[in-house]
């Protein structure tokens, strides 16, 4: 009879053990969860943004070893507003789509086109208004699209601009890009506006908000041409389905856009005709 019953006992111990371990495991919070009433709930929950760490004006790494810029600064004020912590996350463009499907990060913001990407992500409220646009050197003596023909032209891999020179349809620049003598991509545009200036490259296709703080900071030499590729709006992309925590992000967005907040960060960044918040 005691061994029966310690049988007993001991089975009775292992069942309530495991559920007890079941319990535990399935209460545990995933890490960087999406959940919008996780994140308002929760004041210390983290808000992980995926940018581009050469991407000025909007993100990149200052003279003081932080990085900063408009988007990001942006992002740190809404995290203000909900009592989350901002956590900066530097991602190489070419893998933004596992850093967000894997849950890595949380949005894509950085100067990160919405047009023709609208059925791959779930967007926020547009924010800035891009051209794409080709830079040159003044002595370059290319003054049209035309005077490309034949030319070795640079943009950066996997992004908008790339794709609208790779595209085929009525408002791509593929035709044009057929007779570049060559299109070479790069990590980062601040590589490849090292190499216009070196003069590897005979031009840079380029969103005209990078151009402007590029040619700003390395001086005199270079041109953006007359007639643009492209006009895009830049917005902060979501995993497809995450419509609450956009919401979120874009009523915030209004309260800053209503106290002055965005149009004091367009101002330090040179960017206030481009941004459409207003």
């Amino acid at each position: 009879m005691k061994k029966k019953l310690l049988v007993m006992l001991t089975g009775t111990i292992l069942t309530a053990s495991l559920l007890i371990g079941c319990s535990a495991s399935g209460s545990a919070p995933k890490k960087n969860s999406a959940s919008p009433e996780s994140k308002a709930a929760d004041s210390q929950q983290t808000f992980t943004v995926g940018f581009d760490a050469e991407y000025p004006p909007y993100g990149y790494l200052d003279d003081n070893g932080e990085y900063t810029g408009f988007d990001l600064e942006l992002a740190e004020a809404v995290c203000k507003l909900e009592g989350w912590k901002l956590v900066k996350k530097p991602i190489s463009w070419d893998s933004k789509d596992m850093e967000l499907d894997s849950g890595s990060i949380d949005c894509i913001w950085n100067g990160f086109t919405m047009n023709g990407r609208e059925d791959d992500y779930t967007f926020s409220i547009p924010y800035v208004d891009n051209s794409q646009v080709i830079v040159v050197s003044e002595a370059s003596g290319i003054t049209s699209l035309e005077d490309l023909s034949g030319k070795i032209v640079g943009v950066q891999a996997a992004s908008a601009a790339l794709s609208l020179l790779q595209s085929e349809e009525d408002s791509g620049q593929k035709a044009l890009a057929d007779t570049f003598r060559s299109l070479n991509e790069f990590a980062d545009y601040n590589t490849a506006f090292t190499e216009l200036q070196a003069g590897a490259l005979d031009a840079l296709a380029i969103d005209i908000g990078v151009a402007n703080y590029q040619m700003k900071s390395r001086g005199e030499g270079f041109k953006i041409l007359d007639k643009s590729l492209n006009t895009e709006q830049y917005a902060i992309g979501f995993k497809k389905g995450n419509q609450e925590l956009c919401d979120i992000v874009n009523a915030d967005l209004e309260q800053l856009t209503e106290d002055g907040t965005v149009a004091a960060l367009a101002e330090k960044y040179d960017i206030t005709d481009m941004v459409t918040l207003k």
